[in-house]
């Protein structure tokens, strides 16, 4: 029986209800037989083509509630993507995606890990490397990749890559990571839930198969300090935000907030109310993928490369925040509802986390003559969630600030990927050790942000900025000499900010250059600030990291989007992931490598696709959990405004309601004014 369809979503961008979830699946199976081994991959809004949210804005139709469900059909080895409307109750469209291999779900994980231990094969290995009891073990799946599946394995099939570690005892979890269990590789048949090879090349050391020590990091194994006092945050009079369903206002900022499985957080309509007006900035935000290769030549590691958004779904692997750990101070949250592998729903409360925090200084201006002072306390406001994949932990903040800037930012968590080494190994260079016998190897971690940018309604074009230096000119370096132009330049002293404007998809594929103060600007031609300038926001990148891979290697092959930290796209519906729509077991090429092989004009909707890089040379104080490791980049106003628009932020004794403003508990204002009163 198909569930009735009742909730009706506030905006056509909220993500499904429970019920919607639930009734999609109800339609899908009503209409088509799906076969008893089908797993139900997601089920995710099929959001609204752009001209349809247009003319809905404009005060036009709502447009169809539609759901995009992805399903596995096990025993026919296909993958099929179908989209409902809620709207009619009816199967809209009905596709076998030839040769897709979708995420794994969670469910399989599951499954996985139980196939693997009841292989005699793989008790075996482990039976020789003197563990007899074979339920402390736990199996890790990882994406089997391309290039590393063994040449006997049938690539075609569904498949996972079981690693295995051995817990101190059936009760305890991530322990476990400190005895990995290497050489011994475990590939399985998702589909059917068996194992189709196990590969054992031996332990790195006959006499000592696992590292010696264990881990100990949580509250009750660990010492605590005891000179911590404590720290909190209050908001008496409640928050400065306002939030109405999934939509949210603060400081200006105007925006949407949403949710897919593939994803996690997706933000709409960021604009910025000025002087009445919300002006648009960016029409759609999210982290589109992800790629987390290995460098090092060991057999047992050279394999990993992780693509958790579309191998993992992690917006799946998201969890439960909680005050006072995930976040501090006055929260709201909003759930995430996603489904089961049956088309049930499944909802993560408190996935989302919104909050304010204290940033330091906005802007301070001290004037020596008068002895006054106007000091401003920067605070931000912090949309989030966090998502654990296996062994590591990704937080991921996007920050906005009171002078219209905003910032996207990861910290990355958690537990290390080891492997086991003999006694005396020492893999300096391709890995470091962490602990005695235990080896970090070096990797990389890649975040592509996909943002679809639309400053003031758009149309938008991209220009490179980037510090230019003038040639000496006819006098030298004469100090004396008289510059007349732009290219005279006699004390050698003279440089200037070159713009260039990139008007195809081929001159827009661009590395960072911090050495040039290089960044990238997105302007409106069409609307100018008083001065006469095009209105726009510029790219501001941080720290970042070249992809150290060859070009012809698997992993530049099936994670292209690596080899530039920025790439250009005209928007189009359907471009919506950097390594395409299925980059599980692809061979490699999907995406961002293949669509702008066309090399299409930028001057029309702009979508910006940034690589956010990271070097992970291992050490011995990232264990046993590794001390969040901080990277962003900012998008900033440029002749957005007319001014500061954080000219207006009041000073700290304004908001607290005091009388007098001065430099004493509590008061930053101007001293002279404080004399006068």
């Amino acid at each position: 029986m198909t569930p009735e369809h009742t909730a009706a979503a506030d905006h056509p961008l909220d993500p499904l209800s429970p019920d919607e979830i639930e009734s999609a699946y109800g339609i899908l199976t009503g209409e088509r037989e799906l076969g008893d081994s089908s797993l139900c991959i997601k089920i995710e809004l099929a959001e609204p083509p752009k001209d349809a949210l247009a003319a809905y804005d404009d005060g036009g139709d709502v447009p169809d509630r539609r759901a995009r469900i992805v399903i596995r059909d096990g025993n026919e080895r296909r993958t099929i993507e179908a989209v409902v409307s809620l709207d009619e109750d009816a199967v809209v469209s009905w596709e076998h995606v030839e040769g897709a291999q979708p995420s794994i779900a969670i469910e399989e994980f599951i499954a996985c890990e139980e196939t693997v231990k009841e292989n005699e094969e793989w008790r075996a290995a482990l039976e020789r490397r003197g563990i007899e009891n074979t339920d402390r073990a736990m199996v890790d799946p990882w994406s089997v990749g391309h290039e590393f599946v063994p040449e006997d394995v049938d690539r075609s099939k569904r498949l996972a890559h079981g690693l295995t570690f051995l817990r101190p005892s059936e009760d305890d979890g991530d322990e476990g990571y400190a005895k990995p269990v290497t050489g011994v590789h475990t590939f399985v048949d998702l589909d059917r839930m068996e194992v189709v090879k196990v590969v054992d090349y031996g332990p790195p050391d006959e006499d000592d198969p696992l590292p010696p020590e264990g881990m100990a990091y949580r509250e009750d194994d660990v010492d605590l300090r005891e000179d911590l006092t404590a720290y909190n945050v209050e908001q008496p009079d409640g928050p400065s935000w306002s939030v109405d369903g999934h939509e949210l206002e603060w400081q200006g900022w105007h925006m949407r907030v949403g949710w897919t499985q593939r994803e996690g957080l997706v933000l709409y309509d960021i604009g910025y109310e000025d002087d009445g007006e919300v002006r648009s900035i960016v029409d759609r935000a999210s982290c589109a993928e992800m790629s987390v290769p290995y460098g090092t030549i060991d057999i047992n590691d050279r394999f990993k490369n992780a693509m958790d958004v579309g191998e993992y779904n992690i917006g799946r692997l998201a969890k439960s925040l909680t005050n006072g750990c995930d976040c501090l101070g006055y929260m709201h949250y909003w759930d995430a509802v996603m489904n089961t592998a049956g088309g049930e729903a499944n909802v993560l409360e408190n996935a989302i986390c919104l909050h304010e925090e204290d940033n330091g200084t906005l802007w301070e201006r001290s004037d020596w003559r008068t002895e006054s002072d106007e000091v401003r306390r920067r605070r931000r406001l912090v949309v989030s969630f966090v998502a654990a994949v296996g062994n590591y932990d990704y937080i991921f903040n996007w920050y906005f600030y009171q002078d219209a800037s905003m910032e996207v930012e990861v910290r990355l968590t958690g537990i290390d990927s080891v492997s086991a080494v003999g006694p005396d190994e020492d893999p300096s260079g391709y890995g470091e050790l962490v602990a005695p016998q235990l080896n970090g190897p070096i990797h990389q971690h890649f975040f592509n942000f996909r943002l679809d940018m639309n400053v003031d309604d758009g149309p938008n074009e991209l220009y490179r900025v980037e510090n230019q230096q003038v040639p000496a000119g006819p006098d030298g370096l004469d100090p004396m000499g008289e510059a007349n132009d732009r290219t005279h330049n006699p004390g050698g002293n003279a440089f200037y900010a070159a713009r260039e404007k990139l008007a195809s998809e081929e001159a827009a594929k661009e590395l960072i250059d911090p050495l040039k103060g290089r960044y990238w600007q997105v302007v409106n031609p069409e609307a100018e600030n008083r001065l006469g300038k095009p209105t726009g926001y510029r790219l501001m990148p941080g720290g970042n990291v070249e992809a150290a891979m060859q070009d012809d290697s698997s992993v530049m092959e099936r994670s292209g989007f690596i080899k530039y930290h920025l790439w250009a796209t005209p928007f189009r519906e359907d471009e919506r992931y950097p390594a395409g729509r299925y980059p599980n077991q692809h061979p490699g090429g999907a995406g961002l490598p293949a669509w702008t092989e066309a090399d299409r004009n930028l001057e029309e909707d702009l979508v910006l696709w940034y690589t956010l890089g990271v070097n992970h040379v291992t050490r011995p104080e990232d264990w046993p959990i590794l001390p969040v490791q901080v990277y962003s980049f900012k998008l900033q106003p440029v002749n957005f405004f007319e001014e500061s628009p954080a000219i207006d932020v009041p000073p700290q004794h304004a908001i607290e309601g005091q009388d007098v403003p001065g430099h004493g508990a509590g008061g930053c204002g101007t001293e002279a004014d404080a004399d006068d009163d």
